[in-house]
């Protein structure tokens, strides 16, 4: 079995750490995107409300073959402490039992997500490997 990287950008931050880890990992990569990508203003308004109501904005889902990992990190910015809509919506179709290690990337290096996040997993049967706060 093998890892999987996946991760969501929308400034291209979060890719750039995204593809160094999956080098450094050797695991794959796949991009959460979103089904229309919004525009600042509404990142930056509607966006920030979704995500602290841990609200889901459509996704394109990824084209993973899920059976082919045992282990996936996710990458995402913080928005308003929280992780964006489009993660939201990833978290909705993650498979279960999956253990997942995350990744909360933001400017201030800090989030206020893991417990949201660990409870969203563990409703799903999976496992939190690890969380950590990355400045970026």
């Amino acid at each position: 079995m093998k890892t999987l990287v996946l991760f969501y950008s929308y400034s291209g931050h979060t890719k750039a750490i995204a593809q160094e880890l999956a080098t450094k990992e050797g695991a794959d990569i796949a991009e959460i995107k979103d089904v229309r990508r919004p525009g600042k203003l509404k990142a930056y308004t509607a966006g920030i409300v979704a995500s602290i109501r841990g609200k889901a904005w459509p996704i394109q889902p990824p084209a993973v073959d899920w059976t082919a990992y045992n282990r996936v990190i996710l990458l995402a910015p913080v928005w308003a402490d929280n992780p964006p809509p489009a993660v939201n919506a990833m978290l909705n179709l993650l498979p279960e039992a999956k253990t997942v290690a995350v990744k909360m990337v933001s400017a201030s290096g800090k989030s206020g997500c893991k417990e949201r996040l660990e409870a969203i997993i563990k409703a799903k049967g999976g496992s939190i490997e690890a969380f950590e706060d990355i400045k970026g």
